[in-house]
């Protein structure tokens, strides 16, 4: 599938890794609908980069949201070809603290949006996808998802997050063989430490320490980096099914 002429949709795509997808999507001649909760960020977004740039707001967590915003985006663009799913969050508390026992509402909330979410774009976005007329190799689409490697090595504290991120790479795999027989395929990425909005929260500290576990190079990753991964993957068909980690080889430490 080439980009170009691509009908594309990015959750999360007003910040950070979503919104250099978006940026290099639309570089790349794509038609993008930046999907987020953050009205300024994404109106601003879209007014920045044109006709090809379509901002809706939409909780990814509500069905009536996502399909309303699904929707939009195949009336206004005639068709849906790619979806890349950045929208999530993180949040770090240990299981037992002075102040008691963690938060299951947090937990929950963490799970609903990182795994359930994006399980409903999934699961919304392929109805769409088998209205395209396949190409001539057969394929309909392709969903990018976001993991992170704290799915793999997550540090203390990170139990609801690496939860919520094992849960996307889980399923990776079992949605890619079914929907293999639709022409449509399905990829994780997980990255490591990106300097995102979301990584900026973190004391200078605690960034230097996450540099220090990567191997090669010996640096935060940048959202450009991560844009150019989820672009090869849309070109790419061979790939299918597979969790990519993208982290300069770090693997983090316990804490």
């Amino acid at each position: 599938m080439k980009i170009k002429d691509c009908i594309c949709v990015v959750t999360g795509g007003a910040s950070g890794l979503g919104e250099a997808c978006t940026r290099f999507l639309i570089a790349s001649g794509a038609r993008v609908a930046i999907l987020d909760r953050n009205i300024f960020n994404g109106e601003r977004l879209a007014d920045e980069l044109g006709k090809d740039a379509l901002f809706l707001e939409c909780d990814i967590t509500n069905e009536a949201s996502t399909e309303e915003a699904l929707k939009k985006t195949d009336e206004t663009f005639c068709g849906l070809n790619a979806v890349i799913n950045c929208a999530g969050m993180g949040y770090a508390e240990k299981v037992a603290s002075k102040r008691g026992p963690a938060s299951l509402s947090i937990f929950g909330q963490i799970v609903q949006l990182n795994l359930v979410g994006t399980f409903n774009v999934i699961r919304l976005a392929v109805q769409h996808m088998l209205k395209e007329e396949p190409s001539d190799s057969g394929e309909r689409g392709v969903i990018i998802n976001t993991a992170s490697v704290a799915a793999f090595d997550g540090q203390v504290g990170q139990a609801a997050y690496s939860a919520s991120k094992a849960g996307v790479v889980g399923m990776t795999l079992p949605i890619a063989r079914e929907c293999a027989d639709y022409g449509i395929r399905i990829l994780t990425i997980a990255p490591g430490a990106f300097d995102t909005p979301l990584l900026s929260l973190l004391p200078q500290e605690s960034r230097d320490a996450l540099v220090q576990s990567m191997a090669f190079p010996k640096r935060l990753g940048r959202t450009a980096e991560f844009a150019m991964l989820a672009g090869h993957i849309i070109e790419n068909q061979m790939l299918n099914g597979e969790v990519i980690r993208l982290d300069g080889a770090m693997r983090m430490a316990a804490r």
